[in-house]
C-alpha cells in the first residue's frame, strides 16, 4: 500500500473539534478504500463494513435507535467499546439509503466515534435514490495518485527532496523531466502503478488498463435509467477518451445522431460518477471566476494514463521529449490539468480556462486563482513572444502577470505584450505543477 497525500486532509479532519462523518467522493478504483486502511493504522480499533454484504447492510436496515445500532456494529465485529479511538468505515453505503440517514445520528449522539462512509458509484445517486443529511457529513475528493504521490510509490526519496527545494536546481531538471513524462505516460491510477512498481514494464500495463475501463463500461448498466440511456452511456465513454482536452459539443458527439439534450444528460452522469469533468470557460480577467455556461466546454478525463492508452498515444508520450508536442499539446494540456485539479482540496472547486467574450481565437489554457489574482496559464513551448491568447489576457488583466507550463527550466523571463504592456512570465517545468501556489509566492517575492 501507498501512502497518499490525502492522509494529511485525514489527519487533520480527525483532529478538528466539530468533526462530522467524512464521506469520500471519488471515481471507482481511485483507492479510497485502501486509502482507509492506511489511515487506520492511527486508530486503536478499525472496524470496517461492506454494505454489499447482506449482514453489514441488514445492521443498519434493521435497527431503531443509534445506539442500538452502535452497539450492534461492536458487537458483530468483535470490538470493545470505549476501548481508545474506533475509526468506523462505511464501504459501498450507495447500497443502503437507510445507512445515509444514519450518519447524521452518528454526528449528533456517537461524536467520539470517527466514522468515514464511501461508495462505488456514490456519486450518480446523490440528490436521485440517496439523500445526505445536510450539515451533518463533511466531503472529500480522493482522485489518482498526483506526480508526487507517484515519486513516492516509485521509491524516489531524492526526487521527493530535491523538488522541496525552492527555487529547484536546474542539475536536477532532466531527471525530473523524464520521471514526469513516466507520469504522464502511466497516469495514476492506483492498480497501473502497482503493478509498474513491481513489473517495471510499461507492455504488462495492457490488462490493467482494459480491465479498469472494461470495468467502467460494466457500470453503464447501473447509472442507466433506460437501455437507449445506457447505449448513449457506452457511447460517449468510448468517444470521450479521443476528444480529452478538446472542446466539445453535444449534438451528435463522437459522430453520432444523438441530440444534445441526450448527450448533456449523459455527460452530467459520468461527471456525477467522477469518470470525466466538463471545463467550462470563464470570460472575464476579474474575481470571482464565474464560468459561463453557455460556451462550450473542453472535456478533462478522470485520468491522462487512460487516456493515453485508450486513444492509442503511449507509443507517441514514450518516443517524445517535448510533452507539448503530443497530440497537437493536448495530451500536455490534459496533465496540467490534471495536476491542478490534484491541488483542489474542495469538491466544489475547480479549474476553468479563459476566452474573450466575444469569439476571437483568444483562449488560455488554464486560469488559476491565487491570492485576488487571477493568473493565466498557457502549456506551450516555443518562443514568449508567441503566447498570443496570454498577451490578449494580460492586455486586459488589472495586473501583469502571467505563467507558461513547458518542458523547459524554471525562469522568469520579463516581455510585453503585442499591444506593449509589460509583464512578467513565470516559466514552470511540468514537474512543478503540483507546487504551483509556493511558486507562485516565489515568483511575486522575486520580481519585487
Amino acid at each position: 500500500m501507498f501512502s497518499r497525500l490525502a492522509i494529511e486532509k485525514l489527519e487533520k479532519w480527525a483532529a478538528g473539534k466539530d468533526r462530522k462523518p467524512l464521506v469520500l467522493r471519488g471515481a471507482r478504483q481511485v483507492g479510497k478504500t485502501t486509502l482507509v486502511e492506511i489511515f487506520s493504522k492511527n486508530f486503536d480499533q478499525y472496524i470496517y463494513m461492506n454494505l454489499e454484504l447482506d449482514n453489514d447492510k441488514q445492521l443498519f436496515e434493521k435497527s431503531s435507535d443509534i445506539h442500538e445500532l452502535t452497539d450492534a456494529i461492536f458487537f458483530l465485529k468483535n470490538k470493545t467499546k470505549n476501548a481508545g479511538k474506533t475509526l468506523l468505515f462505511i464501504d459501498e453505503i450507495q447500497n443502503s439509503p437507510k445507512a445515509v440517514s444514519w450518519l447524521r445520528y452518528f454526528y449528533e449522539n456517537v461524536k467520539h466515534l470517527y466514522v468515514i462512509a464511501a461508495g462505488s458509484l456514490l456519486e450518480t445517486l446523490i440528490g436521485d435514490h440517496v439523500s445526505f443529511p445536510v450539515g451533518r457529513v463533511e466531503y472529500m475528493p480522493v482522485r489518482p495518485f498526483s506526480f508526487t504521490e507517484f515519486l513516492n510509490a516509485l521509491g524516489e526519496e531524492q526526487s521527493l527532496h530535491i523538488l522541496n527545494k525552492i527555487p529547484v536546481p536546474d542539475f536536477s531538471h532532466d531527471k525530473l523531466l523524464r520521471l514526469f513524462r513516466l507520469y504522464t505516460l502511466i497516469g495514476g491510477m492506483p492498480g497501473i502503478i502497482k503493478n509498474y512498481v513491481e513489473n517495471k514494464d510499461i507492455n504488462t500495463l495492457t490488462p490493467v488498463y482494459d480491465s479498469l475501463i472494461t470495468s467502467y463500461k460494466d457500470d453503464v448498466e447501473k447509472y442507466a435509467k433506460s437501455r437507449v440511456h445506457a447505449n448513449t452511456l457506452r457511447h460517449t465513454i468510448e468517444h470521450s477518451f479521443r476528444e480529452a482536452g478538446n472542446r466539445i459539443k453535444y449534438e451528435g458527439f463522437g459522430n453520432s445522431n444523438y441530440r444534445s439534450r441526450e448527450i448533456k444528460e449523459v455527460f452530467l452522469t459520468l461527471e456525477k460518477a467522477l469518470l470525466l469533468k466538463l471545463i467550462f470557460p470563464v470570460t472575464s480577467t476579474k474575481i470571482p471566476l464565474q464560468p459561463n455556461m453557455r460556451k462550450s466546454p473542453k472535456l478533462q478525463l478522470l485520468d491522462t494514463g487512460l487516456v493515453n492508452f485508450s486513444a492509442g498515444l503511449q507509443k507517441e508520450v514514450f518516443g517524445s521529449k517535448i510533452l507539448s508536442d503530443v497530440y497537437e499539446g493536448k495530451i500536455a494540456e490534459h496533465i496540467t490539468g490534471q495536476e491542478l485539479r490534484a491541488l483542489l482540496s474542495s469538491i466544489t472547486r475547480d479549474v476553468h480556462f479563459w476566452t474573450r467574450e466575444k469569439y476571437s481565437g483568444a483562449e488560455v489554457d488554464f486560469v488559476y486563482q491565487y491570492n485576488n489574482k487571477i493568473i493565466p496559464v498557457e502549456v506551450k513551448s516555443g518562443a514568449t513572444g508567441k503566447l498570443r491568447s496570454l498577451h490578449e489576457f494580460i492586455d486586459r488583466a488589472g495586473h501583469n502577470y502571467g505563467v507558461r507550463v513547458y518542458s523547459g527550466k524554471l525562469k522568469i523571463d520579463k516581455s510585453q505584450t503585442r499591444q506593449g504592456k509589460h509583464f512578467y512570465l513565470l516559466n514552470l517545468p511540468f514537474y512543478l505543477i503540483h507546487k504551483t501556489d509556493k511558486y507562485l509566492e516565489w515568483f511575486f517575492n522575486s520580481i519585487k
